[in-house]
């Protein structure tokens, strides 16, 4: 698999879980409620070009450990990681 199809394959998951996590039929919601802003979902690498200084063996600690929320689009070890962006940024201010 390529490069490119790896990130087309993975910004594909993130605008489907965008897409599950706004759609009011799973939870109930009225149309007259707001929905705050699309989740945004960051590789380890983006992680990393997002906190300069951050490596990415202290991203992988931070996520076994469940300090920051993340999902893995796939199975086993080979999954790829992606990490919540707000939560990320919300764990470096503290």
């Amino acid at each position: 698999m390529t490069k490119d199809r790896r990130n087309e394959i993975i910004s594909q998951i993130n605008e489907l879980i965008t897409e599950l996590a706004y759609d009011n039929s799973l939870f109930n919601l009225t149309a007259d409620e707001p929905v705050s802003h699309p989740i945004e979902m960051l590789t380890i690498k983006e992680c990393m070009q997002l906190v300069h200084g951050l490596s990415e063996h202290s991203i992988r600690k931070l996520v076994y450990q469940n300090k920051i929320k993340h999902i893995r689009a796939g199975e086993g070890k080979r999954g790829k990681i992606l990490i919540y962006k707000d939560d990320l940024i919300n764990y470096i201010r503290g």
